[in-house]
């Protein structure tokens, strides 16, 4: 077959650290402009072959300067493992399961991943140091937290002085908890509180909260930088929530692609609020599923349907342009020879690197993707490879998959 003749001659065989290492070189090298957010998808969770890949690579960019890694879990719940991996005392079953939204702890290569840090940044001083970020909104896959801890926290923050009137009695507007976390609501509109009246109030709370807070930027922010950019995290979450609780209520007719979208305009703005907090250390390594962090428009079924929106990494794209860069991984050597997983397995020994500007060059028009290996796998298509930088091929992943649920 032709494309797989132009996928051999274009393929980077990863079989040894030292071949990764190289490669990567080149990538990076290729840039215009030094990247300040690496982005390294995974086709689906739970298999351990792409987070072991992710701590084989973590290790090598730390060695070129990398500072800091930032995975697709709850931004907040992520400061317990920052502060285990900064030599906190915890016990790490006790980071695994609060550190991780979405389970994530119990992955394979998350417990490695966090003993790793510990380890290396013992006894190093604080600008060496390797830090841990979560850049998910606070969502878990079929409910979202009322805005209660973020409108609180920045309340809080605030001087009394600042604090606008419409703040008022915050816990009268958000009612109960249960108001909020309803399961149902995520597939029934009539389910949600987001169209309620006190939920249109809280979003003129929040906005309110959040003017206050960039406008007392010059006062507060210079006395503790890390207090007040802690301050605006909560305040463009309790935004963002308010916003996703609304698109839960709205009965439109691509309501599942509107809540993807405002979960990755979240994931968007919290990275960009990381590369801004690291520019002066360093790097950092991005890691999540392909679809959270492809330029290219994604794609994911839901039920009989197919929503599409616009991810974060393609928001992030748009921001830093050259200074982003995107690896997808995928794998299936088992796939239709027709397909792009064909294609790449009967390119790869092991695992191989494919520059993804080449390798879509070199396909034809009638390739497709192939089938999922398990449930939650989204095959990538040659439209994906629009905007990466490159694809990781993983030959075998047989009996890998973890049932972390």
């Amino acid at each position: 077959m032709p494309a797989v003749a132009s996928a051999r001659a274009i393929a980077r065989q990863l079989d040894d650290p030292a071949d990764l290492g190289r490669v990567l070189d080149e990538l990076l090298a290729a840039r215009a402009e030094p990247p300040v957010l690496l982005g390294l998808g995974e086709p689906t969770h739970g298999i351990e072959a792409f987070p072991l890949l992710r701590n084989e690579i973590l290790g090598l960019l730390v060695e070129r300067g990398y500072r800091s890694i930032a995975l697709e879990t709850d931004i907040f719940a992520a400061s317990a493992v920052d502060d285990y991996v900064n030599g906190a005392a915890a016990d790490i079953d006790d980071v695994l399961a609060t550190g991780f939204s979405h389970r994530f702890g119990a992955v394979p290569g998350n417990r490695e991943l966090v003993e790793w840090l510990r380890a290396h940044n013992a006894d190093r001083a604080p600008q060496d140091r390797v830090r841990f970020h979560g850049f998910d909104a606070p969502v878990e896959f079929a409910a979202a937290p009322s805005p209660r801890r973020a409108l609180t926290s920045v309340s809080e923050y605030l001087p009394a002085a600042l604090r606008p009137e419409s703040v008022g009695d915050l816990d009268a507007l958000l009612g109960e908890e249960a108001d909020w976390t309803n399961e149902a609501a995520m597939y029934d509109p009539a389910a949600s509180v987001g169209g309620s009246d006190r939920a249109r109030a809280l979003r003129v709370v929040a906005d309110d909260l959040a003017s206050a807070l960039r406008r007392a930027a010059p006062a507060l922010r210079p006395a503790d930088p890390a207090g007040y950019d802690h301050a605006l995290a909560h305040a463009r979450t309790a935004l963002g929530l308010l916003r996703y609780h609304a698109a839960m209520a709205s009965s439109g007719p691509d309501r599942i692609g509107a809540l993807l979208a405002l979960r990755a305009e979240m994931m968007a703005e919290n990275l960009l609020a990381i590369a801004a907090e690291e520019q002066q250390r360093g790097p950092t390594l991005v890691f999540a599923h392909n679809v959270h962090l492809q330029p290219a428009q994604s794609r994911m079924p839901v039920g009989g349907d197919i929503a599409s929106w616009g991810s974060a990494g393609a928001l992030v794209g748009i921001a830093l342009g050259e200074r982003y860069v995107f690896v997808a991984t995928d794998a299936n050597p088992n796939s239709d020879p027709d397909t792009l997983q064909g294609v790449l397995a009967e390119a790869t020994t092991r695992r191989a690197l494919f520059p993804a500007p080449a390798l879509r060059a070199a396909l034809a028009s009638s390739i497709g993707a192939g089938e999922p290996i398990v449930q939650g796998h989204i095959p990538l298509t040659p439209a994906d490879l629009d905007g990466a930088d490159a694809v990781i091929f993983v030959a075998d992943t047989d009996g890998q998959r973890h049932d972390y649920w």
